[in-house]
């Protein structure tokens, strides 16, 4: 029985030795199989030296298309919609009729204020009449002198009453004027927010919206860094600068260029941008106030650009970057910040230049202190 045991046990011990060499020999295997290199450690990839270009690319920035000019109508006058002379996204002009509101009680109120005018020219009159007369009849002594000065008295006070009249009447007048809402400017009137029959109160109830159409604005924010680029670009644009254009979707561009009408006056300390805005003509009425554009800016002919192949940068986080090569063919990550594409390549704003030499090919094999074995390609 004992011998049983043991040869038994020694069986056990054989197979589970056998298994871990051969464990071991897969692992080595595999490893072997992984390996994009010889046996000297260094991962084979692709490399390139980078070079400054004559890039022909456009800088994009997200925009929005805003009316120059833009107001809410709201009525100076309480009452019921009475007329609408429009029709919803009509072009208005300055002066034109909108709306009116029920002016029969202001009118009611004007024609009561002028014959209280009436009223008062007459007392006026008649005050007038008495304070001459006792004059009169105080050069001959034979009216006293109080009764004189109470005519005066008297008089001042209908003059007085004529002016508080007559600046009540000019009040109730206005309120009149203000029953008819007219286009504040030449532009584009929204949707109605009433219909003839609605109760409106003076200063609250939103009647509609007006705003200018042509040109239209795009607003979009740079970084500070960007600041003296565009003012420089301010100061050199022309009228049929081609520097500034935008677009919706892929490949709708805006057939019209743009030219910088202000940069803000101070940065967002929140953000660190600045608001830009540009001004487009909008003659086939194309362009409407809210809508979203991509804003693309020329680079300068003479401006050189770091242009790397899209695939040699990897994201991790939100931040890009690229593996650059060091002494003894160490790579590190190095991060950048891309610009626009250019075809299957990619614009890099900050952290590379001239000469550094980066991994283009292979990438997913490295990671930070990886020792490579390249060929070095042709730099862009």
């Amino acid at each position: 029985m004992l011998d049983y045991l043991q040869k038994t046990l020694q069986a056990i011990v054989l197979i589970l030795i056998t298994a871990f060499f051969i464990s071991m020999l897969a692992s080595c295997g595999t490893n072997q199989a992984q390996q994009p290199y010889g046996g000297n450690g260094a991962v084979q990839v692709v490399t390139a030296k980078v070079q400054l270009t004559n890039a022909d690319y456009h800088s994009s920035y997200p925009g929005t298309v805003v009316a120059l000019n833009q107001i809410d109508l709201r009525p100076q006058a309480s009452g019921y919609i009475t007329g609408i002379f429009f029709k919803d996204g009509d072009r208005v002009t300055k002066g034109q009729k909108l709306y009116t509101i029920d002016a029969q009680m202001y009118a009611a109120n004007y024609d009561q204020a002028l014959a209280n005018i009436s009223v008062q020219e007459t007392n006026l009159a008649k005050a007038q009449k008495d304070a001459d007369r006792y004059h009169e009849l105080a050069k001959n002594d034979a009216i006293a002198k109080q009764q004189v000065d109470y005519a005066d008295a008297a008089l001042e006070a209908a003059k007085t009453q004529l002016i508080a009249a007559k600046a009540n009447a000019k009040g109730v007048q206005t309120g009149v004027k203000y029953t008819t809402i007219v286009a504040p400017f030449t532009g584009t009137i929204g949707i109605s927010q009433v219909k003839e029959g609605t109760a409106v109160t003076a200063g609250v109830t939103l009647l509609n919206t007006v705003s200018t159409d042509n040109p239209m604005a795009v607003d979009f924010a740079i970084d500070q860094k960007e600041i003296y680029r565009f003012t420089t670009l301010q100061q050199k644009q022309k009228n049929a600068d081609s520097t500034f254009t935008i677009a919706f979707g892929e490949n709708e561009v805006y057939p019209y260029t743009g030219t910088i009408s202000l940069l803000d006056r101070a940065v967002d300390p929140q953000t660190g941008t600045l608001k830009v805005r540009l001004d487009f003509p909008n003659t086939k009425n194309l362009l409407r106030a809210g809508m979203s554009c991509t804003v693309r800016v020329a680079n300068s002919n003479a401006e050189q650009a770091i242009v790397i192949p899209a695939k040699a940068i990897t994201e991790q986080l939100g931040d890009y970057f690229v593996y650059i090569v060091g002494e003894g063919n160490k790579v590190s990550q190095q991060k950048v910040v891309p610009g626009s594409y250019i075809g299957s390549d990619l614009v890099i704003k900050e952290g590379l230049k001239a000469n550094d030499i980066i991994v283009t090919d292979g990438v997913q094999k490295l990671r930070e202190g990886s020792i490579i074995e390249s060929d070095l390609k042709a730099a862009k």
